[in-house]
């Protein structure tokens, strides 16, 4: 059986209400891997963390492998009756989103989510009271461009502000984006949270924030895995929950992320 583990991050930042915190678990690039009969194991971990909100930034499926479609939607039905669920596309679902002969498929997946109550987020934001905290969740999606391999096109916040709109002036700004090679922009774009995934962890993992490579192909790429900050700002990128293509994890074990914020400087 697969194996995953759960990393934890706590993050202070003083737009929380002194006394309180909140608690996020964090999907990202599961691909259609199971953990369990039915992601049994992967469900009885997030609920054994009793989050607030479960957050997923991309890539749950697998474009290539249409069955994953059926995997994830069983999974995430049965997590969206315990918990809100928050949405934001990878490259495989935008890339099934995109193509006429798979977009009709791919609809359905997120109708049939979207009526279990999954909040999905394309280019979008919603506002969420979270106890006694107030916040905006923000779901980029880019467009496949941005993915190009070995180079894609630059990311600026001007591009940013096309698709997304100037950042909310009131709560706590999170943003959901699967892609952190763009990490600079997302940050000067004034988000307070941000959660990514896409690297896997640089396939070696070498220390909490570095691995080897990008699937873009670059080496020792920036905001690989693990946690940064800028300021009063924090960007945590998954080193996901799984693979595909070549199924190769060193020292970087699948994860599941939980990310808790509490009241602090």
């Amino acid at each position: 059986m697969k194996k995953f583990i759960t990393r934890a991050y706590k993050i202070s930042t003083e737009k929380i209400k002194k006394g309180t915190a909140v608690k996020f678990a964090v999907l990202a690039d599961q691909h259609g891997l199971v953990f369990g009969e039915s992601n049994r194991e992967l469900y009885q971990a997030i609920k054994n963390e009793n989050p607030d909100a479960v957050l997923i930034a991309g890539d749950m499926i697998c474009s290539s492998n249409v069955e994953t479609l059926t995997a994830a939607e069983e999974f995430l039905s049965v997590l969206s009756e315990s918990f809100p669920v928050f949405y934001s596309l990878g490259n495989h679902e935008y890339r099934l989103l995109e193509d006429p002969l798979m977009k009709r498929e791919y609809l359905r997946y997120e109708r049939m989510l979207t009526q279990a109550g999954v909040c999905f987020l394309h280019n979008e934001h919603v506002a969420a009271r979270i106890g006694e905290n107030e916040f905006v969740f923000y779901g980029l999606e880019l467009p496949l461009e941005f993915y190009r391999k070995p180079k894609a096109p630059y990311f600026s916040i001007k591009d940013m502000d096309a698709l997304l709109g100037t950042p909310s002036r009131d709560g706590i700004r999170v943003l959901l984006a699967h892609n952190p090679a763009y990490g600079r922009t997302y940050f000067s774009w004034g988000s307070d949270v941000i959660f990514s995934g896409h690297y896997h962890g640089g396939v070696l993992r070498f220390s909490e924030n570095h691995g080897l490579i990008s699937p873009q192909f670059h080496l020792f790429p920036a905001f690989c895995c693990g946690h940064f900050r800028k300021g009063r700002k924090h960007m945590i990128v998954s080193a996901g929950l799984g693979e595909h293509t070549i199924p190769v994890r060193l020292h970087n074990p699948r994860e599941l992320v939980i990310a808790e914020l509490v009241h602090g400087e």
